[in-house]
C-alpha cells in the first residue's frame, strides 16, 4: 500500500485533517508530518497574546500519524473500518507555535484482536522533542 492510498483512507477533512505527507511506513513504523498554519482558527483563542498549538491537538496529530496511519497499512486499507483512540499517555516538552512543522514517528508495540498500540514521538524542524508517550487504539468494523 502506498502512502497516498494511506493519506486517501484517512477518515478526516479539513479542518480536522492533521497529516500532510507520510515519509515512511513499514508494518512496524511509521513517520510523518504536519505543518501548523498561522491562520488556523484555534490560534485566536488559546492563547489571547501568545498563540500556542493546544496539547490537544498536538495528541491528535501524534493519533492520525502515529495510530491511524498505521492502522490503515496493517489492514490493507480495507473500506469499512472505523477507528477509535482507547488510551493516550503522553508528554509535552516543548510548545508548538503557529506555522511550525512538526514530525511524527511512531512504532508499534503490537497489534492483535483489533488493538494498536504504539509508542509515538513528535519532533519539531530543530530535532527537538516536543512530546511523546505510548497511544493505543481499536480498529472495528462499521457497522452498515
Amino acid at each position: 500500500m502506498t502512502t497516498a492510498a494511506i493519506l486517501a483512507k484517512l477518515p478526516y477533512s479539513e479542518p480536522f485533517l492533521f497529516v500532510d505527507t507520510l515519509e515512511y511506513i513499514d508494518e512496524k513504523k511509521v513517520t510523518g508530518s504536519f505543518t501548523f498554519r498561522p491562520d488556523m482558527d484555534f490560534y485566536k483563542g488559546h492563547f489571547k497574546h501568545y498563540a500556542v498549538t493546544p496539547g490537544v491537538l498536538l495528541t491528535e496529530v501524534m493519533a492520525q500519524i502515529g495510530l491511524v496511519c498505521l492502522g490503515i497499512y496493517l489492514t490493507g486499507g480495507a473500506e469499512d473500518l472505523a477507528f477509535g483512540l482507547t488510551a493516550t499517555n503522553v508528554e509535552f516538552m516543548a510548545p508548538v507555535l503557529p506555522g511550525e512543522k512538526v514530525t511524527v514517528t511512531g512504532e508499534k508495540e503490537y497489534f492483535r484482536f483489533g488493538k494498536l498500540k504504539c509508542k509515538v514521538v513528535m519532533t519539531n524542524e530543530r530535532g527537538q522533542e516536543v512530546s511523546s508517550g505510548v497511544m493505543a487504539g481499536m480498529i472495528i468494523p462499521r457497522k452498515s
